[in-house]
């Protein structure tokens, strides 16, 4: 279960708080949840995020509420006590980055298996006239045969294997695929270039998942702003598979 991280957040526009609340939902996925404090939440604040060109900037520094938890200052004048200052324009991801660095994970060591995707879904018409293609980008042949078979459980039989960047980017020029999904460290791929022409291909591609081995938040915003629907930790799990070919 993912540790939440309660967040007191100060001030800020609407725009603003559109992209943090888009970026607490990112972190759902990752190891420790930010979720936005309110009076009624179950736990108090850990961290503030306060806009300092808000009028209530400096007396929520100075309240006891915020004085026994970090601070990240967004603006001008900041308080000696504040952990991290940004300006504008915002860089989300970087705050983001901030917020990660001030609570690590723990190390994960649960290893169970959940098999509640024995099951295949019921997610594909039985007249429909076109099978649905699948791109599968992966160095590992243990990595592919593993994904073809979880694929074929979902009636998504047509799928072709990728070995390297340059023979993604050739089967995506050529074929139309409703989903890709992508090992970050594919040979010859030049990180986030690489997934970035692969989703603004001329055949756009459904939905393109990603696979990378213990990948951070701002990896996760990062790749939801390089065209990403998702970027999980590898292998993938079963479970989140399944979710994910249920959307297909």
């Amino acid at each position: 279960m993912a540790e939440r991280i309660f967040v007191n957040v100060v001030g800020f526009a609407d725009e603003e708080r559109h992209a943090l609340n888009l970026l607490f939902r990112i972190s759902e996925e990752h190891e420790v949840a930010f979720s936005l404090w309110d009076p009624g939440a179950p736990q108090p604040a850990r961290l503030a995020l306060i806009d300092g060109q808000s009028y209530e900037a400096r007396l929520e520094v100075e309240s006891p509420r915020s004085a026994q938890v970090p601070v990240i200052w967004v603006g001008d004048d900041a308080p000696a006590r504040v952990v991290r200052r940004f300006t504008r324009p915002i860089s989300w991801p970087e705050v983001v980055q901030a917020m990660d660095e001030l609570f690590p994970p723990a190390v994960d060591l649960d290893f169970g298996i959940d098999n509640a995707d024995t099951q295949p879904p019921d997610t594909l018409p039985p007249d429909m006239p076109r099978p649905k293609r699948v791109l599968i980008a992966a160095a590992g042949l243990d990595e592919r045969l593993y994904l073809r078979a979880k694929l074929s459980l979902a009636d998504l039989t047509q799928a072709d294997d990728a070995t390297t960047a340059s023979e993604a980017l050739e089967l995506a020029r050529m074929n139309d695929y409703v989903l890709a999904i992508v090992d970050f460290d594919l040979p010859g791929s030049n990180g986030w270039d690489f997934l970035r022409e692969l989703a603004a291909g001329q055949r756009p591609i459904g939905k393109m998942i990603v696979t990378a081995n213990r990948p951070t938040l701002i990896e996760r915003v990062r790749a939801r702003f390089s065209g990403v629907a998702g970027y999980f930790d590898k292998p993938l799990h079963p479970g989140k598979l399944h979710e994910i070919l249920l959307e297909v």
